[in-house]
């Protein structure tokens, strides 16, 4: 969060939406924007810095450049299908001057979501089979299968050529663990009004 307050000079006065975050992000930094939250669930209000609101990333009901930046943190990856992630992506771009995307990259050895290694790559109907025997998610919830087809048709990690056409416009950034490229991170950085 230091890093994004520095490269986007975030004050008291920018104006960020926060598509699938909360509030907790946000009290790690020492200015406060004027954060709106939206969510598929939880409530609606208006609480001194935050207004939170009941949407859908891929449909936002604001206007065009609406914010001074549009920010999603590990959010795009639970889309479901491509063209899903691609109406999430052209929402973002569309509602911010500026914007920050970063989601967990496909090809990391560690999947963060079950937390198991290399169990992603395989294809689905192994990986199905596997993930609850497999995966720290498996063995602590024990999920039916009916929970893994759920998680599976939700979560769809992406490539780093795919982030690129998603957000043409922006600028990759690679987040690393272990000497893995863990996260990817576009950026669209633009001068605040």
């Amino acid at each position: 969060m230091r890093e994004f307050v520095r490269d986007f000079a975030v004050t008291d006065k920018t104006r960020i939406i926060d598509v699938g975050g909360t509030e907790r992000n946000w009290h790690l930094i020492e200015s406060e924007p004027h954060v709106t939250l939206v969510n598929i669930v939880g409530g609606e209000y208006a609480r001194g810095q935050f207004i939170s609101t009941r949407g859908d990333g891929t449909a936002l009901q604001f206007p065009d450049a609406a914010f001074d930046i549009a920010y999603s943190n590990s959010v795009i990856e639970h889309m479901g299908t491509f063209e899903r992630q691609h109406a999430f992506a052209r929402e973002l771009r569309r509602v911010g001057d500026s914007y920050y995307v970063q989601t967990p990259y496909k090809w990391f050895p560690i999947e963060p979501h079950l937390l198991c290694v290399g169990i992603h790559w395989l294809p689905k109907p192994i990986y199905r089979r596997l993930v609850r025997w497999l995966s720290v998610w498996g063995w602590v919830d024990r999920p039916s299968l009916g929970d893994v087809d759920e998680q599976l048709a939700e979560i769809r990690l992406l490539t780093v050529a795919e982030m690129r056409g998603l957000f043409p416009d922006g600028e990759l950034k690679r987040e690393r663990a272990f000497g893995f490229t863990k996260s990817l991170i576009m950026t669209r950085r633009k001068p605040l009004r």
